[in-house]
């Protein structure tokens, strides 16, 4: 597995584990427990989970999972902006914590800019630092021009990132490669069946010997400061998702891929799910 520099110096994994979704079907849970579990043991230690998700069944999920190992992962959850006020951002890291079931969270990120003044949200994140509830705070769902507005501290920005969403490669990845700040890729093998589904990439994982989905994934994190968190719900995927990391595309396959799914060549808004 390789590793970048995240979180303000940290060395991560570049494939770590979304959560969106999970959680939310009892009949799941045992899988999906699995699943977390088997991502920590094959090297997947960054967990991403959210107050929305499952309105808190996914924190909840992802405590059970971490619980005895909570030293193992690099834990990162997210406050809903109507909870962002700046003592309205310490009580929800608190509920957070509780259902997570640990005393601490690596990053702490504002899930996409509300009404609440950034410069309070950020406030309620320093009070949480100082207190040792958080360690660092950053930022979801941002575009460039508000990017570069926000307070020094910021330890990442995590957007929408997959073959067939690169309108951050014209402006807000490059900008955030030049200062530094890590990019989080959420949905890295895109929403439902269809990106995966591509005939090239079916091509490409034949020529490697691997699936589509660890084409697809290979290609999000072949850029620098990128970490990618795709959704497992079983461990036999999450072993996939680990592979991936192993993956080695060459020039021919970078020119057929930017060929089927074109890099942008202006700016364009922010995709978001």
């Amino acid at each position: 597995m390789r590793y970048t520099d995240l979180f303000n110096g940290g060395q991560v994994p570049v494939i770590g584990q979304g959560t969106w979704h999970l959680g939310e079907d009892p009949a799941r849970r045992t899988n999906e427990l699995s699943a977390l579990r088997a991502g920590i043991d094959v090297g997947l230690t960054v967990i991403d989970t959210a107050e929305m998700y499952g309105d808190g069944a996914s924190e909840e999920l992802v405590g059970e999972a971490i619980r005895g190992r909570r030293d193992e992962v690099v834990l990162v959850s997210k406050v809903y902006p109507h909870n962002a006020s700046r003592s309205g951002v310490v009580a929800a890291c608190e509920r957070s914590l509780r259902r997570l079931d640990t005393d601490r969270l690596d990053v702490y990120l504002l899930h996409w800019a509300g009404r609440y003044p950034l410069a309070e949200t950020v406030d309620g994140f320093d009070r949480l630092v100082a207190a040792g509830k958080i360690r660092s705070w950053g930022l979801s769902n941002f575009d460039l021009d508000d990017l570069k507005r926000v307070p020094d501290g910021c330890a990442t920005n995590q957007v929408l990132y997959n073959l067939g969403s690169r309108g951050i490669e014209f402006d807000l990845l490059p900008w955030q490669q030049r200062v530094g700040m890590p990019l989080m890729a959420y949905s890295p093998l895109g929403q439902g069946p269809s990106l995966l589904e591509h005939p090239l990439l079916a091509e490409l994982g034949e020529r490697h010997g691997v699936t589509s989905a660890q084409i697809a994934l290979a290609w999000v994190i072949r850029q620098p400061g990128v970490i990618a968190i795709p959704k497992a719900s079983s461990p036999e995927h999450v072993r996939q998702n680990a592979g991936a990391g192993a993956v080695v595309l060459d020039a021919e396959d970078y020119l057929s891929l930017d060929s089927a799914f074109p890099a942008p060549r202006r700016k364009q808004p922010l995709d978001i799910l």
